[in-house]
């Protein structure tokens, strides 16, 4: 029905219950960043956070369910396999606070401070963000993966702000482990 917040996901035959409080969803995106995990175990944790009876469903659903449950973080909006391969421009988790700042300029008060708020009404305040530090901080991580020349304002933002500003890489604790032996072999 129009103007309906989704609260089940059709997964089979069956409407299954999920949970749709924007921070389940960003535990998800949490999960999908952490490196020690595999891809399998990105699946489970996304399935065991958003179906609230993942327990009780047939295991043969469960592609079809998570193919769903991607579908609706994305609000429906379904994405060729090549836009996954676009490189990133944030992070839910490293832009949590501009994102936040931003959002809650945009709904006009904390969001934070609902104790429940559905995911599609969230991404809706967020898709809302305009002009703004996080903004600003999006553009000039676009234009760096471009090549394009940053405006003097940009780059002196740029300079100042070099921690916001790049993505930080995540290593897992193997690759950690080794750069670390590296650094001991190197005397660094």
């Amino acid at each position: 029905m129009i103007g309906e917040l989704p609260k089940t996901i059709k997964v089979g035959k069956k409407e299954e219950p999920i949970r749709t409080d924007f921070r389940d969803i960003l535990n998800v995106f949490a999960a999908f960043n952490d490196q020690n995990l595999s891809v399998e175990e990105k699946a489970i944790v996304c399935l065991r956070i958003i179906y609230k009876n993942i327990d009780e469903m047939d295991s043969s659903l469960y592609m079809e369910a998570y193919e769903k449950a991607m579908n609706f973080m994305e609000m429906n909006d379904s994405k060729k396999d090549s836009d996954y391969n676009e490189p990133k421009l944030m992070d839910w988790e490293q832009d949590e606070q501009l994102i936040f700042s931003a959002v809650n300029k945009v709904a006009g008060t904390e969001v934070r401070s609902f104790e429940y708020m559905h995911w599609w009404t969230f991404l809706g305040y967020y898709m809302g963000i305009g002009e703004g530090l996080f903004a600003d901080v999006v553009n000039i991580r676009q234009k760096k993966l471009k090549h394009k020349k940053l405006e003097k304002h940009e780059a002196e933002f740029y300079r100042k702000n070099r921690e916001m500003v790049d993505l930080k890489t995540r290593y897992t604790k193997e690759e950690l482990k080794e750069k670390e032996e590296l650094k001991r072999l190197l005397g660094i």
